[in-house]
């Protein structure tokens, strides 16, 4: 299986050491044209998986932060109603926020990706390698599975998250506690005026 998704992901992890792809020196001998216009056709190819790296740029701190709202409208006092009403304000602000963040973020990715994952490509790959991606990654087998990567990590996602709350939540409360000590906050549900808020790790 890691096989046949390396040549498909190739991208996302030349995104890991994009950071140390755009220190590199130029190769030691010049890139020849033909190879140039490969990398250009690579890089087209995987336009949508930057797409969907800057995706999900923009959307993990925000899943963090709907997932800290939810403890947190957990442990209020206020009616049922009053909660599920605050839940779908915060899910309409979430999606507003993704709505305006993603095409700047997908802007720049796409800005970036020549001139960070292009040179690891440029470096790391013979002309012939170039030659054999592209063949595999414009395939038919290719192409359905990229079909159904989002299906599939969908799928995945959800039941693992669906099977994390009764695993997660008793230490997730109990980290919750310890950080209430040395803060010196009151216990979760403790009456000690409307100043009393859950406590939450720093914002990185």
């Amino acid at each position: 299986m890691r096989r046949l998704l390396a040549s498909a992901l190739i991208a996302l992890a030349a995104f890991g050491v994009a950071g140390t792809a755009a220190a590199q020196t130029a190769p030691a001998t010049p890139t020849s044209p033909a190879k140039k216009e490969l990398i250009q056709r690579l890089m087209r190819l995987q336009q949508s998986d930057v797409e969907g790296f800057a995706r999900t740029v923009v959307e993990r701190p925000a899943a963090q932060m709907m997932r800290e709202a939810g403890m947190a409208l957990q442990q209020q006092q206020a009616p049922q109603e009053k909660r599920e009403a605050a839940a779908r304000a915060i899910e309409a602000e979430v999606k507003k926020y993704v709505e305006e963040a993603y095409p700047i973020v997908r802007d720049r990715a796409l800005k970036l990706a020549p001139s960070t994952v292009g040179p690891v490509f440029e470096t790391r790959m013979t002309e012939d390698e170039l030659k054999q991606l592209i063949t595999w990654l414009e395939s038919p087998t290719a192409k359905k599975y990229q079909s159904l990567a989002g299906e599939l990590r969908n799928n995945f996602s959800q039941k693992l998250v669906a099977e994390m709350p009764p695993i997660l939540d008793p230490k997730l409360m109990a980290l919750d506690g310890r950080i209430r000590t040395i803060l010196g906050v009151p216990p979760a549900g403790a009456s000690a005026g409307p100043a009393a808020a859950p406590a939450r790790p720093a914002s990185k």
